[in-house]
């Protein structure tokens, strides 16, 4: 559909195979890792595989079978790699940090994305790396911001612990346990499509507040 069906969860989950598991992992890295994967599906991605774990939809091969993925493995897969990924964030931020935040805007970055993320982490201060990872765009950048502010490492790295345990554990859980349900087994994509539509609202409240924001600044001035 209109060529983005790469972005629909079901369908690129569904497109991994027997490496399903593996492919949203890889996902989970680049988004919350690298720059460029702030515009992957995040959290609608973990629900999915939350909802085709439960109906056995996402295999692996074991020996000459393949059976069904356990449900705490994938929590502590994703967990896993979201960590790793936010630590990829933090260190490029603190490595090369002002270098990539003043550089002009381009098709994947955007320094709009730079001032919300900047907004959101002096909000929530420590707690926004925890809070970030329920915030698409954020989950991205929080984490190199945090790196560019010289952080204290251990600081970050416990509340980054909480963050991804969080998010990991609680989205894909979510989607596991609707999925037992057979009315939402049946009908995957209407609740798919809803918790992307629920997922967005924080970013779409953080982006209204930050205009407000702007229009007050302006008629200050």
């Amino acid at each position: 559909m209109f060529g983005f069906e790469w972005l629909q969860p079901e369908a690129l989950i569904s497109s991994f195979g027997i490496y399903a598991l593996i492919g949203v992992c890889a996902i989970v890295f680049i988004e919350t890792g690298l720059l460029i994967g702030f515009f992957l599906p995040g959290d609608s991605l973990l629900f999915v595989t939350g909802l085709m774990i439960s109906t056995g939809d996402v295999l692996f091969p074991l020996g000459n079978e393949m059976v069904p993925v356990p449900i705490w493995i994938a929590c502590a897969a994703i967990s896993l790699s979201a960590w790793l990924g936010d630590q990829t964030g933090y260190w490029i931020g603190r490595k090369a940090g002002p270098a990539i935040f003043n550089k002009q805007d381009s098709k994947f970055f955007s320094q709009k994305n730079v001032s919300r993320t900047n907004s959101f982490f002096e909000r929530y201060g420590a707690k926004a790396i925890i809070l970030a990872h329920f915030v698409p765009v954020m989950r991205t950048f929080v984490p190199v911001a945090a790196g560019i502010g010289q952080m204290n490492y251990r600081r970050f790295l416990k509340y980054n612990v909480y963050g991804v345990l969080a998010w990991g554990t609680l989205v894909t859980l979510l989607g596991y346990y609707l999925g037992k349900i057979p009315f939402v087994a049946q009908h995957v994509e209407y609740f798919t499509i809803a918790f992307i539509i629920v997922s967005t609202i924080p970013i779409v409240m953080e982006v209204v507040k930050s205009r407000r924001e702007h229009k007050t600044e302006a008629l200050i001035k």
